[in-house]
């Protein structure tokens, strides 16, 4: 079942989260890459921020979630995580093309840019890496990251951009 998280969500949105960046490891910079990868904290102040969750249900498992934010103009796509052993069964695909269909607004993810599989799970589904010269740009404008975090990491957008802006 899709559903939108509710705060009985939130342990198992942290868990979640952490147990998916394992996958990260050895991706993300050593001086990025801390432990937990989002403390709780962290966690409650990016819902705080606006990030709105949403999972995938089984047997009253959460599965994998996904967080979808607007900000501005556009609508970011944040938190993208399937639990260690429920990967590659579509959770992902799922999640993803129901938060696009959420919004009329143009989609941008940011992943680490040595995460080449997750890169081309976005591309699978339409995304395309955006140039490197406007990422920071990009980057600065939508997100609130680390400074450090901005050389390592890749912006992906959709066709809703691409037509909004189709010199970029």
């Amino acid at each position: 079942m899709l559903r939108r998280s509710e705060e009985r969500d939130f342990d198992a949105i942290c868990e979640i989260i952490n147990d998916g960046a394992c996958a990260y490891k050895g991706v993300i910079p050593e001086d990025c890459c801390k432990q937990p990868y989002m403390p709780a904290a962290e966690l409650r102040h990016e819902i705080n921020d606006g990030v709105e969750f949403w999972g995938i249900e089984e047997n009253g498992e959460l599965l994998g979630v996904m967080g979808i934010q607007d900000v501005q103009d556009v609508t970011l796509i944040r938190h993208a995580y399937v639990r260690t052993v429920h990967r590659s069964k579509g959770i992902g695909a799922k999640l993803l093309l129901h938060l696009q269909a959420l919004t009329s607004k143009p989609v941008l993810i940011d992943t680490w840019a040595d995460a080449t599989w997750a890169i081309r799970f976005y591309e699978h589904h339409g995304f395309t890496v955006f140039s490197h010269d406007e990422k920071e740009r990009l980057l600065r404008r939508y997100w609130t990251i680390p400074p450090r975090q901005i050389e390592p990491s890749v912006v992906l957008v959709n066709a809703k951009w691409r037509a909004l802006h189709p010199a970029a």
